[in-house]
């Protein structure tokens, strides 16, 4: 059975400078260039991205940083761009979500190649069996994308160094969770 990485929104706008930018979010794109232009044991590399056209609630001017969270990843806008430090020749497959609503989870995108393709979908139809998650951010999207992995069955590892939180204590919570749940967090 194959073995996937996924690379959860490592976008401009969570990136320093970005409108939701993490304090390691250059550190981890620079990682994980490294991770997938080295030697590696992965068949197929994916990514998630925010993809926002209209999400309703979950942008707002006066955002609490839990449900609703200033404008950004913006569909085809720069804030939602790849960080220009991740090779994404590399990357097989691209999934977008959040276009019109709240979306966390990588599981909830639709691939880029064809909308009526989701993320569990496309990894079984390749084989996958066992993943690897990275990204931004670790106490939120990483957080959701590694707990529906569990819940798809899959074999789920989470990469501590190649991930970045909001917040450091969240971003602690979310790994102890995840091991808890039965992920194996690789320190």
């Amino acid at each position: 059975m194959a073995k996937a990485l996924i690379i959860v929104d490592v976008q401009n706008d969570f990136c320093p400078g970005g409108a939701l930018g993490t304090e390691r979010g250059h550190e981890v794109a620079r990682g994980i260039n490294e991770l997938i232009n080295g030697e590696h044991d992965y068949d197929v590399i994916v990514a998630t991205q925010d993809w926002h056209i209209d999400p309703g609630a979950h942008f707002s001017n006066e955002p609490d940083f839990v449900d609703t969270w200033p404008v950004h990843c913006a569909a085809d806008s720069e804030g939602a761009r790849m960080h220009p430090e991740v090779d994404v020749s590399k990357i097989r497959e691209f999934f977008r979500k959040g276009e019109y609503t709240a979306a966390y989870s990588g599981f909830e995108g639709h691939a880029v190649a064809d909308e009526s393709t989701l993320m569990a979908d496309w990894l079984r139809q390749n084989g996958v069996a066992e993943v690897e998650v990275v990204g931004i951010a670790t106490d939120h999207c990483v957080l959701a994308t590694a707990q529906d992995a569990l819940r798809e069955g899959f074999e789920v590892s989470v990469i501590e160094m190649l991930c970045s939180p909001v917040d450091k204590t969240r971003g602690e919570n979310a790994l102890t969770q995840l091991e808890e749940a039965g992920a194996k967090i690789i320190r």
